[in-house]
């Protein structure tokens, strides 16, 4: 008796769909946001209401320029990044970022209400340790 084993050949067509590739899709963007999440919101943890500007095209940023947050609260306590300082130490972290070979670009951040003098002495104590690149954050009204 003679077997053969060929396989019958049908003529349906398949009517499966592999999901396999769309799961790992999903699951590396959830990974994604997961992590660049706490990111964007690490600046916005220090409550500064940021004075008003008029909207208007940005220019792009340089991707290879790093910057250092300055934020000055309502009631003049200094943060250096997400870390609070006195404005004792801010000479110090000024002098150590002068020292760098490409120093950052220092953005700072001041609450609207701030008494001006504030910021001008910051600005004073940016200009003795000869850094030059600064920003000024604000929040766009429509």
């Amino acid at each position: 008796m003679a077997r053969t084993f060929r396989r019958q050949r049908s003529a349906a067509p398949i009517s499966e769909l592999n999901v396999t590739n769309l799961i790992d899709l999903g699951f590396t963007l959830l990974i994604i946001f997961m992590i660049a999440t706490p990111l964007i919101n690490q600046e916005q943890a220090i409550r500064i209401d940021l004075p008003n500007e008029s909207k208007r095209a940005q220019a792009p940023e340089d991707k290879d320029q790093r910057f250092q947050t300055i934020s000055i609260t309502r009631d003049g306590q200094y943060y250096w990044g997400e870390r609070a300082v006195s404005a004792s130490q801010l000479p110090t972290l000024l002098e150590n970022e002068a020292r760098q070979t490409k120093p950052a670009v220092l953005r700072i951040r001041a609450d609207w209400s701030l008494q001006y003098q504030k910021v001008v002495s910051l600005m004073d104590e940016i200009k003795k340790h000869n850094l030059s690149k600064i920003t000024f954050d604000t929040q766009t009204t429509d």
